[in-house]
C-alpha cells in the first residue's frame, strides 16, 4: 500500500480540522464516506458549521465535479437532474456530441477547413450532408439531457435538507442514491456520483404517514453523524481569534479524483480476520437483546467502514478497535447512540475480557442454581455438563489468543472456573475431578 496516498488523506483531514473546532468525528466520516463511496447525512442544529466542514473537505478533492443544492418544495427535477434538449426532437438533428466522437465526420469538417478551392470546399460539404443524413437515422429522434452541472454530470454531490424535497422528485433521488442512476424520457444514464451528503437540524417522523415516505430516502444515507455546538471554551476561543484574523481558509492539502480512486481499492485490499466477523456477529446479537434495531444489510454490509478506518490507522487488516467507527453506522433514531457506543466499547476495547465476563456469568448463574438444588444429587449432572460446555468455550478462546496478555488472561480465567468446580463439588459431596478429567469422560 502506499504509504503518500494515505498520508494525503491524512493531510486534508488533518488541514480542515484545522478550520472548524469539535469536528472531528464528523471530518473522519466524510473521508470514510469518500473511501468507500457511501451516504452521508449529518444531523445538527443550524449553524454548527455542518455544510463548512463538508465543502472544505471536497473543495480539497481537485477534479471532482461538485454539485450543491439547498433543497426545498420549490426544487424540480430539471434543476437536480437536467433538462431535456429540445433540439434533440428536431426530425434530422444529430447530438452535438455524436458529430464530436465521429472520426469520419471529425475528418471531413477539417478538410473542408483546409480546402483552398471552391472544388473541394463542395466535395467536403456533400460529404458532411451525407454523413449527417447517416447519423441521424443512427442516432437522431432520441430525447436527449443536458446535464451539464447537475448530478448526472458530478461526483461529490451535497443536497442540503433532502428531507424538504417534494414527492415529485422523491424516486428520482433514491433511484440516485442508491443505484447511482437517472431515467428520464426512457433513457437511463449511470451517475459517477462517489457520494452523496446532506444536513438537516431535523429528521422526519416516520410515524407520521405524511413522512413515512421519507424512510426509504433516509435509509439510503450508510453514515449518519449528529454535531452538537462547540463545549470547550479553549475550543471556541481559538476559532473566534481565527475568525477575528482572518486566518485559515487556504487549502494547501489536495487529493486528485484519480488519486482518491487509487485509495478505494487500497481500503478495499484491507483483510478482515474471522476473528473480527465473529466479534461483529457477538455485537448484532448484543445490540438486538437491547432493543436496538439492526437490518440484516446493514449487518451484512459493515465491512467496507472497518476496512477505511484501518487504512486510516495505518493497518493491513481490520481489528477490534476499527469496530469503534461502527457507532455512526448502525443507528437509525438518535435515541440509540448511546445503547451502540457502550456496547462498542464494552465489547472492542477488550473483546477476550468482555467474552470472559459473560462465560463467568453464566458460570456463576449455574453455581447458583446447584446451591438452590443441593438436595437434588441430579443437579451435579446438570452441572458438570454446564461447566463442561464452558470449559470448551474458555479452550477455544485459548486456541485464538494472539499474545501473552491473552494466554495470561484465559489461564487466569481457567483457575477460577476450576475454583467454582471445586466448590460444587464440595458442597454437593462429590469426589473432585478437573474440568479436563470430566471432558475427557464423556
Amino acid at each position: 500500500m502506499s504509504s503518500t496516498l494515505r498520508n494525503q488523506m491524512l493531510a486534508v483531514i488533518d488541514e480542515v480540522n484545522g478550520e472548524v473546532a469539535e469536528r472531528g468525528e464528523l471530518i473522519e466520516c466524510i473521508a470514510i464516506a469518500l473511501l468507500t463511496r457511501k451516504n452521508l447525512f449529518i444531523l445538527g442544529d443550524t449553524g454548527q458549521a455542518k455544510s463548512y466542514a463538508i465543502n472544505e473537505f471536497r473543495k480539497r478533492i481537485t477534479g471532482a465535479r461538485q454539485f450543491e443544492r439547498l433543497l426545498s418544495k420549490q426544487t424540480d427535477e430539471e434543476q437536480l437532474f437536467g433538462r431535456i434538449d429540445l433540439s434533440s426532437l428536431i426530425p434530422g438533428h444529430v447530438p452535438q456530441e455524436v458529430l464530436a466522437g465521429n472520426g469520419e465526420y471529425q475528418a471531413c469538417l477539417q478538410s473542408l477547413a483546409d480546402s483552398t478551392d471552391d472544388e473541394a470546399a463542395e466535395s467536403a460539404v456533400s460529404k458532411l450532408e451525407s454523413l449527417r443524413k447517416a447519423l441521424s437515422a443512427l442516432y437522431g429522434g432520441t430525447p436527449r439531457m443536458i446535464t451539464t452541472g447537475k448530478i448526472p454530470d458530478s461526483h461529490i454531490c451535497f443536497l442540503d435538507e433532502i428531507f424538504k424535497a417534494n414527492d415529485g422528485i422523491l424516486n428520482s433521488l433514491l433511484t440516485a442514491l442508491n443505484e447511482r442512476k437517472h431515467t428520464n424520457e426512457g433513457q437511463t444514464v449511470d451517475i459517477p456520483v462517489i457520494s452523496f451528503m446532506s444536513a438537516s437540524n431535523e429528521i422526519p417522523n416516520f410515524n407520521d404517514p405524511a413522512e413515512k415516505i421519507l424512510r426509504p430516502l433516509y435509509d439510503r444515507f450508510d453514515i449518519k453523524v449528529v454535531t452538537e455546538y462547540v463545549s470547550d471554551r479553549q475550543a471556541r476561543l481559538g476559532m473566534l481569534r481565527r475568525k477575528q484574523t482572518a486566518t485559515g481558509g487556504n487549502a494547501q492539502a489536495a487529493i486528485s479524483l484519480d488519486e482518491l480512486e487509487r485509495m478505494q481499492e487500497e481500503v478495499k485490499s484491507i483483510s478482515v480476520p474471522d476473528a473480527v466477523n465473529e466479534l461483529m456477529d457477538d455485537i448484532l446479537c448484543e445490540l438486538r437483546k437491547a432493543g436496538v434495531h439492526v437490518s440484516d444489510r446493514k449487518y451484512f454490509n459493515y465491512t467496507p467502514i472497518t476496512q477505511a478506518k484501518a487504512w486510516l490507522d495505518r493497518q493491513s487488516e481490520v481489528s477490534a478497535s476499527q469496530l469503534l467507527a461502527l457507532k455512526n453506522y448502525l443507528w437509525t433514531t438518535p435515541e440509540e447512540i448511546t445503547v451502540i457506543e457502550q456496547t462498542l466499547v464494552r465489547m472492542c476495547q477488550n473483546p477476550l475480557r468482555d467474552k470472559l465476563d459473560n462465560i463467568r456469568a453464566m458460570a456463576l448463574d449455574s453455581l447458583d442454581q446447584l446451591k438452590a438444588d443441593r438436595d437434588n444429587k441430579k443437579a451435579m449432572i446438570k452441572f458438570r455438563g454446564e461447566f463442561i460446555r464452558l470449559y470448551d468455550m474458555v479452550a477455544d478462546l485459548q486456541a485464538k489468543a494472539v499474545s501473552a496478555s491473552e494466554t495470561n488472561q484465559i489461564s487466569a480465567f481457567l483457575d477460577a472456573l476450576e475454583a467454582m468446580s471445586r466448590e460444587a463439588h464440595s458442597l454437593m459431596g462429590f469426589t473432585y475431578a478437573s474440568l479436563a478429567e470430566l471432558k475427557a469422560l464423556q
